[in-house]
């Protein structure tokens, strides 16, 4: 980061770390969606949705601690074989597309997933193999563009998954998501770690995640997921709507 605003992006990237957490600790979600798009901002598309699957990681950790007794353990074993099926072609877009052209891709999916999920009617279904869709596009989403809460989402909705598990569930499948990202893009070398900021910025960064989980734990008694939901959806369309057009003008040349 340049050093006259690296203080001023670094501020930006705690801010999105802590809401992003206090929003996931609420609903359930909210760490990618509030920081996929902040990050591939501030530091690219590549470092940016990196950063995400690190900080991801962590937090959906930290959270499913706090969470365990509700977390649906054969849901979670129907869920997670297949993020790594997802995530291979993922990590291979990342590798291919270049800066701008990424920029677009994260944009467009962003929004889309957001429209699918609040404007589409989603049929109810059971069985392995919307499990099995539902893992495969959340490790391919998580892994290309840092989010894969719509899935999730949409599986939830499909399957009339009760809140409160839902949210607890989402943890470890958020955690392993974030983990197989990263191994998936550096182990192919679609984004190397060199890509990431200084090891001093990344731990600052992480550092937000515990002071986010604290604050969500107090508002999570005042505020309903509904309504944190609705903050994230905001957040995540502005940061989204602000990425499409940067890849916009870098593809077109205006940039």
């Amino acid at each position: 980061m340049p050093a006259d605003v690296g203080p001023l992006l670094l501020l930006i990237a705690a801010a999105s770390v802590i809401l992003g957490t206090v929003l996931q600790r609420v609903s359930g979600m909210g760490v990618g969606l509030v920081v996929s798009p902040t990050l591939a901002l501030l530091l690219g598309p590549v470092a940016g949705v990196l950063l995400t699957n690190l900080t991801t990681t962590v937090s959906a950790a930290l959270i499913a601690i706090t969470l365990w007794r509700d977390i649906d353990w054969r849901r979670y074993l129907h869920l997670a074989p297949l993020i790594v099926v997802g995530s291979v072609p993922g990590a291979l877009l990342v590798g291919a597309a270049d800066r701008a052209w990424l920029e677009v891709i994260i944009g467009v999916a962003l929004l889309g997933t957001l429209l699918t999920t609040a404007l589409v009617r989603i049929p109810p279904v059971s069985g392995p193999v919307p499990a099995s869709v539902a893992g495969t596009a959340g490790g391919f989403l998580n892994t290309a563009v840092g989010v894969a809460a719509p899935a999730m989402l949409v599986y939830a909705q499909a399957t009339n998954w009760n809140q409160r598990s839902f949210a607890a569930t989402l943890q470890p499948i958020f955690c392993t998501m974030g983990a197989v990202s990263v191994l998936t893009k550096v182990g192919l070398g679609a984004a190397p770690l060199s890509a990431l900021p200084p090891a001093g910025v990344i731990a600052l960064i992480l550092a937000m995640v515990p002071i986010g989980i604290v604050v969500g734990g107090r508002v999570a008694r005042r505020v309903s997921a509904e309504a944190g939901r609705r903050v994230a959806v905001v957040v995540v369309a502005t940061g989204a709507l602000m990425l499409l057009g940067r890849g916009l003008a870098g593809v077109t040349g205006v940039l």
